[in-house]
């Protein structure tokens, strides 16, 4: 537990940042599932859409997202 308050600070900022951090992820893999599944046009737009946002948030990295983007064309082909 922490103690000073500058601690007890840092445990609700990474407690939200946590949760919200977690959101972001379960929309990312969800528009990434779907992209796959459907391979249509709107929901691979929809699925760049989603990894550009996590990429801009920090959630993941650029390199990931340009990977995971090139293969999502590759596979919508």
């Amino acid at each position: 537990m922490p103690i000073t308050s500058s601690a007890k600070k840092a445990l609700r900022q990474s407690e939200s940042r946590r949760t919200r951090n977690r959101i972001w992820k379960e929309k990312l893999k969800d528009a990434v599932k779907k992209a796959v599944l459907d391979k249509s046009p709107a929901s691979l737009s929809a699925a760049y859409k989603a990894i550009d946002k996590s990429a801009k948030k920090g959630l993941i990295k650029k390199n990931k997202a340009a990977r995971m983007k090139s293969r999502l064309a590759r596979l919508a082909r």
